[in-house]
């Protein structure tokens, strides 16, 4: 593993087993699939706690994660589940990510992705306590996902000026269409190449993996780049969902 992302991972378990119950602490995504980018890559955990998270353990967490100091912690994300609720696709859970805290869901897609293979930082691996997802819950969320969140947002402009909604909308569509088509699910270098196969405008998908992976990045203006890649993800959704 990467030095600085050992250290932050080290330095973060140290805190969080006296901040809350912990039962057990895994990562999922770039780092437990092997596709992992120092700095650009996020560091996707999901913790598991005894009971749900109260409001002098939500301070304890707040302040916890901003009080990360070392090199990589703005991308460390962690969810904090409660074991009664591990089995609820729908519950909102605890959530550190992007500086704040709020809640959110913990996705059919991640709780796949945890069984499939996920690194083991504390606690029982997530076989022993994590219902598994089956394939029409899979199936389910991703096509609701592609339909009501992208593109449905591929009406909007101003969202796609940005790194993050051209890559997470071409990747996600990629790594969607997989899953729906096949059943299974890719990492982020792999739908760089389903990209290819499904036509996606070849300077965007350029311009993407340069970013990702620290290499030139084609002439292409973020404007240009907007348009091409919205009207990638909105026809590449439609297929996908047909």
């Amino acid at each position: 593993m990467h030095g600085a992302t050992d250290l932050l991972l080290t330095r973060f378990l140290d805190d969080i087993v006296p901040a809350v119950p912990l039962v057990a602490l895994w990562a999922h995504g770039s780092l437990a699939a092997g596709d992992y980018q120092p700095g650009r890559s996020d560091l996707d955990l999901i913790a598991v706690v005894e009971r749900p998270i109260n409001r002098e353990e939500w301070k304890r967490l707040k302040h916890l994660h901003g009080a990360l100091d070392l090199p990589l912690a703005e991308h460390l994300h962690c969810s904090y589940l409660p074991e009664a609720e591990l089995a609820d696709l729908k519950a909102e859970h605890v959530t550190w990510a992007h500086d704040h805290l709020f809640q959110r869901p913990v996705t059919p897609v991640t709780r796949r992705e945890l069984h499939a293979g996920a690194l083991e930082l504390y606690g029982p691996p997530p076989g022993e306590l994590l219902p598994p997802v089956s394939d029409e819950e899979l199936v389910t969320f991703v096509r609701t996902d592609l339909e009501e969140f992208w593109l449905a947002n591929t009406h909007g402009r101003r969202h796609w000026l940005t790194d993050i909604w051209v890559d997470l909308g071409l990747l996600t569509v990629a790594r969607a269409t997989v899953t729906l088509r096949d059943g299974r699910l890719i990492t982020k270098r792999e739908a760089l190449d389903v990209l290819a196969e499904l036509d996606a405008p070849p300077l965007v998908v350029a311009d993407i993996r340069a970013r990702r992976y620290g290499l030139p990045r084609p002439a292409l203006s973020r404007f240009r780049r907007a348009k091409l890649a919205r009207a990638f993800v909105r026809t590449a959704a439609k297929h996908a969902l047909r």
